[in-house]
């Protein structure tokens, strides 16, 4: 069996990347990212549920129906282009056909992306007066460099690579994210872009991804908010040459289980980054009648202010917990539900236990990963969602967000 490696630093065979600074951000960080296909690529994405949503996610969605081929995405960060009025998408129109003219594309090949601060109109004539610089800068390692631009409250840039073998052909994928705050599971609720070299039908594309979404990125909370801006994006060139992959072949599995993977580690990165985030916070929901009423149960806990506030404090409050299970709607027996923590045994059938007033339950409090397990005994269906809790400098971050 040929061996898998997983990589930081990388390259994806057909793509090049750059991040710069423009002029949007006021410390000099950078704010402008470019993801370049040097061959036309099929695409697909996932998108906020968010009523209102930046002009960037009314253009991506409409040259994802339109476009067959894709070429390149720009992101810039620190302005979000949303509830700006017409200028918006004017905005949008103008950086496409600019950014066309240096690329030599068709604009409709382009996807656009903004994150940042919402209502404030976009400099647009700092960013057109930087893409010449960046797209000179373009370069097959430069996705450190992008996802360093597409980040704002992060604490650090989020990249990851994988390669895979489907028969005798080497399959690369990797992608860049930004998540810290307004992280909730209604997809995207974050910024992610991916490429792989592997060839597969747009369709089967958009299918893959929305698997992957489904296990991944709509898995992570941590405040319960839904972005204006947030997407997901899915570039496939196709220079590794393989049999175009198709649903429901053993080519199609491995490739949404690497596709999981990768997302998968993304979307970790995004909750382990949540503003002021001391703890990683797995919670599982087990023993119940539909993965549907798994996941509402699973959520519930995830988005307790109460329940991360407490896993902040170190406080093993059970009774925060059962709270948040019963209000979450779903029909159980209290009675029968058991409750554990890192494997210790908080709640069960009705009862705390002994071991939930133990102080070496509040040593495990101590530990940066928690592992929160509900079983409510009335089923066979299960579903994890990912958190982490809630800290003072969540409330200094926001509070001070825009001054």
């Amino acid at each position: 069996m040929k061996k898998e490696s997983l990589s930081r630093e990388f390259r994806i065979p057909g793509f090049s990347t750059a991040g710069i600074f423009c002029g949007i951000k006021t410390n000099k960080q950078k704010d402008l990212a470019l993801i370049f296909s040097e061959e036309p690529s099929v695409g697909a994405g996932v998108f906020t549920s968010n009523k209102v949503v930046s002009p960037t996610i009314t253009w991506s969605q409409q040259i994802l129906k339109t476009s067959k081929k894709f070429r390149a995405i720009v992101i810039n960060s620190g302005n979000a282009n949303a509830c700006t009025g017409p200028k918006g998408m004017e905005d949008c129109k103008s950086l496409a056909s600019k950014l066309s003219k240096n690329l030599l594309v068709d604009p409709k090949e382009i996807f656009i992306a903004s994150t940042g601060i919402i209502g404030v109109p976009l400099p647009i004539k700092k960013i057109v007066q930087a893409l010449p610089i960046l797209s000179k800068n373009l370069s097959p390692t430069g996705w450190a460099q992008s996802a360093e631009a597409i980040i704002t409250t992060d604490l650090a840039p989020k990249f990851k690579s994988l390669s895979f073998y489907i028969g005798k052909h080497k399959i690369t994928m990797g992608g860049i994210a930004k998540g810290s705050g307004m992280i909730h599971p209604n997809m995207a609720t974050m910024l992610a872009f991916i490429g792989t070299d592997a060839a597969i039908d747009k369709k089967t594309l958009d299918r893959a991804l929305k698997e992957a979404n489904n296990k991944t990125f709509n898995r992570i909370t941590v405040d319960g908010d839904t972005s204006t801006n947030d997407m997901a994006l899915l570039l496939a060139n196709g220079k590794a040459k393989n049999i175009s992959i198709r649903a429901g072949t053993p080519a199609y599995s491995k490739f949404v289980d690497k596709l999981t993977e990768l997302c998968l580690y993304l979307a970790h990165k995004i909750v382990l980054d949540g503003e002021g985030a001391t703890k990683f916070v797995t919670i599982r929901v087990q023993g119940v009648k539909t993965k549907t009423h798994a996941h509402v149960v699973a959520k519930s806990i995830a988005t307790s202010l109460l329940v991360k506030t407490a896993l902040f404090g170190q406080d093993p409050n059970w009774g925060r917990i059962i709270a948040a299970v019963g209000s979450s709607g779903v029909p159980f027996n209290p009675n029968k539900i058991k409750i554990l923590l890192n494997d210790s045994v908080l709640f069960n059938n009705g009862m705390p236990e002994k071991s939930s007033l133990k102080s070496n339950l509040r040593k495990k409090m101590k530990s940066k990963n928690i592992f929160i397990c509900i079983d409510l005994k009335s089923g066979i269906y299960s579903d994890e969602v990912y958190t982490c809790d809630l800290s003072y400098d969540y409330v200094r971050i926001n509070a001070e967000y825009t001054t």
